[in-house]
């Protein structure tokens, strides 16, 4: 027997009529590349978008292409997201931070029809234009009086003009919600990049997840600003989860320096954002550098890559700012885990509060995870072993697009498939995730594991350090060591000494680092995290002074 419900598929489209229907005239603002701040409602929003998806169908459009974007976050790119997936198309955002050839090779290998770019990014597009012969327009968003002419493009598109040839009667239809939404690529960091693809039932699923109020907890009283880019996996879902609860949206554009974001956090009432720690780095030293304070700014959400204890106790401690410390992947649309107490941590001591919210946190419903060793064998929930951390749920991908890599999950004795995210981790008894390291960086000394990220929290928990990195070295007795790699804060007189110093009665004396090594910077990939790939590289001839 069935239940009696209506039958009505779960489409992104229905997100933004909600927003457009529930919370018409909240606002959505745009720092824009023009210079000037744009604003307009989800109503608005939502009548371009259909005009925007008409315009597309006429030019060729069909249910399952790709599309693709190189734009910062603003409300032409909202406008593409809903346009294209509402559509029946698929919405495939590039992070424009690549090298052109890598951008090139992801824009062939999805087999984009059209791409869609802010003008900053024209440049790169006349680089790769030769090179992707199936793209057959090139759409530039831009106002059509301040378009530059391209000898290197041969079908260039203005984005406004385009959309006011569609018609403002589109209707969305009604689409197998199972059908592809949108299209992310990996970092790549290892081999070629390799792409998730979204349906529209995932995608409203972890819309829903991400709003609940142990999650990034987004309610209408909220004015979000999205540091994270909306071409990296979709600005954590932030254009779906804001309109789906009516949220507020404030889209920074491309400027994403400390006071560009700070002024945006002020004069428009910003109550949460969400973003990797290196973008808070900078935030953190312009208010605290001119003395500054957040007058609405109330809890931000911060991964991508693990948060330093140090960043979050300074945003509560001399801001009041809570952060939300959260995991996820492009393989899990991205949200995992989000560090909220529970009622049964309420009466602990504030340290101990602390030390909760400093893990990654609780998985939300949706996903489910355990960790194993390299057997495959279940390993205890203590919150000290540790072990490979591996997934499943709704939004998480069961393979990549085209089959690139085969088959990525392992199968338990049920035969369940769960996804390998490459993260060592421990489970707490209160199912509390804590990601130690990734596998491929993890230190293995004398055949016990070394965690490179306790060692570099703890080196940016001095005042002296900007940044800090931990690799292992080969060593000929204890096959690896760590050696820790420092950038030093403007100004700032600090030594090896010192700095080791600092470690001493924080860990065990054999997880030291046997060398500290100071440079200028440290190199970051395109999303924001550290490249320890490139660090490796940097130092293969380095010998430590233990060695």
């Amino acid at each position: 027997m069935q239940g009696l419900m209506m039958d009505m598929p779960l489409l992104i489209s229905t997100i933004l009529q909600h927003a457009a229907r529930h919370h018409g005239d909240t606002e959505i603002v745009s720092r824009r590349l023009e210079g000037d701040i744009h604003r307009y409602t989800y109503a608005q929003c939502e009548a371009r978008a259909r005009r925007m998806a008409d315009a597309l169908t006429r030019l060729g459009v069909h249910a399952g292409d790709r599309v693709a974007t190189l734009a910062w976050n603003g409300y032409r790119h909202m406008e593409i997201y809903y346009a294209v997936g509402g559509m029946g198309a698929v919405v495939h955002t590039i992070n424009p931070r690549l090298h052109p050839d890598q951008i090139a090779w992801i824009a062939n290998h999805a087999g984009d029809s059209y791409l869609a770019f802010d003008i900053s990014f024209l440049p790169i597009v006349e680089a790769i234009a030769d090179k992707c012969p199936n793209i057959r327009g090139w759409i530039a968003m831009i106002d059509p009086d301040r378009q530059p002419a391209s000898d290197k493009l041969a079908n260039l598109i203005n984005y406004e003009t385009l959309i006011e040839g569609g018609s403002a009667d589109f209707r969305w239809p009604e689409l197998d919600e199972r059908s592809a939404v949108a299209l992310c690529y990996t970092s790549g960091t290892t081999g070629n990049p390799k792409g998730a693809l979204y349906a529209h039932r995932s995608t409203v699923l972890h819309a829903y997840g991400a709003a609940l109020p142990d999650a990034m907890g987004a309610s209408a009283r909220d004015s979000i600003l999205p540091v994270v880019p909306m071409f990296h996996v979709n600005a954590w879902g932030i254009p779906y989860t804001a309109p789906l609860v009516g949220a507020k949206l404030v889209f920074p554009g491309a400027q994403l320096d400390g006071k560009s974001i700070y002024e945006l956090f002020e004069s428009e009432g910003v109550t949460y954002s969400a973003g990797v720690p290196t973008v808070w780095l900078g935030l953190l030293q312009h208010v605290k550098q001119n003395g500054l304070k957040f007058s609405t700014l109330k809890r931000t959400v911060i991964g991508g890559s693990a948060c330093p204890p140090a960043m979050i106790r300074s945003f509560n401690d001399d801001f009041g700012v809570d952060v939300i410390h959260a995991w996820g992947m492009t393989e899990l649309s991205p949200l995992g885990t989000l560090s909220r107490l529970q009622n049964k941590h309420m009466s602990l001591p504030e340290a101990e509060q602390q030390k909760i919210l400093e893990k990654q946190g609780h998985v939300i419903f949706g996903v489910d995870m355990k960790i194993v060793d390299d057997a495959g064998s279940e390993i205890a929930w203590d919150g000290k072993t540790y072990g490979n951390l591996l997934v499943r749920g709704p939004w998480v991908i069961r393979e990549y697009f085209r089959g690139e890599g085969g088959d990525p999950l392992e199968y338990d004795s049920e035969g369940r498939g769960w996804f390998p995210t490459g993260d060592v981790a421990t489970i707490d008894a209160d199912g509390y995730m804590q990601i130690t390291d990734r596998s491929k960086d993890v230190i293995k000394s004398g055949g016990e594991w070394i965690s490179s990220i306790d060692l570099e929290n703890l080196a940016i928990a001095h005042p002296a350090v900007a940044n800090a990195a931990v690799i292992g070295v080969v060593h000929p007795k204890w096959d690896e060591r760590p050696l820790l790699i420092v950038v030093k804060r403007p100004g700032a007189e600090l030594t090896k000494e010192e700095l080791l110093k600092f470690y001493e009665g924080k860990i065990a004396k054999w997880w030291m680092p046997d060398d500290v090594q100071f440079v200028d910077a440290i190199p970051l990939g395109a999303t924001g995290k550290i490249l320890k790939t490139k660090l490796r590289e940097q130092f293969k001839d380095y010998t430590l002074p233990t060695a």
